[in-house]
C-alpha cells in the first residue's frame, strides 16, 4: 500500500471536540524524496522507491551517490519502497504528509525496543510458581515444567522459555489518524506506536 517514512517524535495527548482526552503519538513523517521508480518492464513489478532523512556525505559510498544523483537530491539514510499510489510519481519528486487525511486509518512498522535477555515473567507475562514461604528459596520466577520426561521425551518447538526480548519488527494496524499538521511535517495518531523516541516508521495508507 502507499504510505511514506517516517519518525516517532514521542506520546501527548490531546482533546476532542466532545473533551475526550485521546492520547496520541506524534510522528514527524516526510517530506519523502522519490529515489527510484519500478516498472514492470524493467524489475517486473510496479513500485515507487522514497527516502527520508539526510545522510552525512562522509557516510555515502559511491555506489550510493550515484544512486541518489540520478533523483537529483541528497544522500538519504531510509529507503523503503511502496506500491499503489493514488498520483503518478517521478523521479525528484516530493511527497508530504498531506497524503494522509484526518479521520482515516493507518498500518504503522517499527522496530521495538530491545530488551535484551529475559525471563518468562517479564518476556511472557508468566506469573511464577510457587509460594516465598516453606523453604522455597530461588524458584519464584521460574518457568516450572516445560515437559514430560518419558513422553515425548522432547521439549516441544514453540515453548515460552526464556531469550531474546524486543527488537522485532512489529505493524499496528488501523491506527486513526487524529490530526495532520502540514507546516511542522507532524502526524498524531490514536495509540502508541512500536519503537523508541527517533527511530523510524513506516507508515502505510
Amino acid at each position: 500500500m502507499s504510505g511514506l517514512i517516517g519518525k516517532k517524535i514521542g506520546m501527548t495527548s490531546i482533546f476532542d471536540t466532545m473533551g475526550k482526552n485521546i492520547p496520541c503519538t506524534v510522528l514527524e513523517v516526510g517530506p519523502c524524496v522519490v529515489t527510484q521508480v519500478r516498472t514492470k518492464a524493467v524489475d517486473g513489478y510496479e513500485a515507487v522507491q522514497l527516502g527520508f532523512d539526510d545522510k552525512a556525505a562522509k557516510q555515502v559510498n559511491k555506489a550510493e551517490e550515484g544512486h541518489f544523483k540520478k533523483a537529483n537530491t541528497a544522500p538519504k539514510k531510509k529507503l523503503f519502497e511502496f506500491q499503489n499510489f493514488e498520483q503518478e510519481l517521478n523521479l525528484g519528486d516530493t511527497v508530504t504528509v498531506e497524503h494522509f487525511n484526518e479521520g482515516e486509518f493507518v498500518d504503522i512498522t517499527g522496530t521495538t525496543k530491545g530488551k535484551g535477555f529475559q525471563g518468562v515473567v517479564k518476556r511472557h507475562g508468566f506469573g511464577g510458581v510457587g509460594q516465598a514461604t516453606h523453604g522455597q528459596h530461588n524458584r519464584l520466577r521460574a518457568p516450572g515444567s516445560i515437559g514430560a520426561a518419558s513422553y515425548p521425551a522432547r521439549v516441544f518447538k514453540g515453548m515460552r522459555m526464556a531469550g531474546q526480548t524486543g527488537n522485532k519488527s512489529v505493524k499496528v494496524e488501523n491506527l486513526k489518524v487524529v490530526k495532520v499538521v502540514p507546516e511542522k511535517n507532524l502526524l498524531l495518531v490514536k495509540g502508541c506506536v512500536p519503537g523508541h523516541n527517533n527511530s523510524y516508521v513506516i507508515v502505510q495508507k
